[in-house]
């Protein structure tokens, strides 16, 4: 079988959840960080179709975890953006990059704020030191993504709460000089200026 052909097979393995085909691939020699044409690694392949064992077979045959495919996706970001707790939680054992930045130049708690992933955002404030006042390249704050982006509602809410009792600065303002506090009564959302205001806003 030619590099090539391994290769395809290798992530066609992945795709399939199929850790024995990777294993034996592996021994012949594939390459563990070989892409397909969207930059893809097996490692994401096996991420998006939630095959666990895979990415865990992975990350401890020594595949690099924090490469990132065309879209900025790596198994990390994909977890934080799909609301995947159980892979949010393989990824970090394996010491993920949490400066890797999604296409819009968030870090992962960026998206899981702005979509409402409560129990991402938990794991990722009590089990991380990832910055919660990373700015993106829109300006926004996790902060601010959970106000504006979103409806205002319980999770929003609690998401807020959480980033806020764990360093998130309610003063940060968006590209428009707009606080959180503003931006929150300005879209009707009482219970989250309340939680500002309590925080020091």
């Amino acid at each position: 079988m030619s590099n090539s052909e391994s290769a395809v097979q290798f992530l066609q393995a992945a795709d399939a959840g199929d850790v024995a085909r990777l294993q034996a691939l592996l021994a012949s020699g594939v390459d563990i960080n070989v892409t397909n044409r969207q930059g893809r690694t097996a490692m994401v392949l096996a991420s998006l179709k939630k095959h666990y064992a895979c990415v865990e077979f992975l990350i401890d045959a020594g595949a690099d975890i924090n490469k990132q495919d065309e879209t900025c996706f790596n198994p990390f970001l994909l977890s934080c953006l799909t609301n995947d707790l159980t892979l949010l939680r393989i990824t970090l054992k394996g010491k993920p990059d949490l400066t890797r930045l999604t296409r819009f130049g968030g870090v992962g708690i960026t998206p899981a704020s702005e979509k409402g992933h409560v129990e991402i955002v938990r794991e990722l404030v009590l089990h991380t030191d990832m910055n919660v006042n990373h700015t993106n390249f829109v300006g926004w704050t996790p902060l601010l993504e959970a106000i504006v982006l979103n409806d205002g509602g319980a999770k929003q809410q609690e998401i807020v709460k959480l980033l806020l009792d764990h360093g998130a600065n309610p003063h940060m303002t968006d590209m428009w000089g707009k606080t959180p506090l503003f931006l929150a009564r300005e879209k009707g959302y009482t219970e989250i200026a309340e939680l500002l205001i309590a925080a020091g806003a």
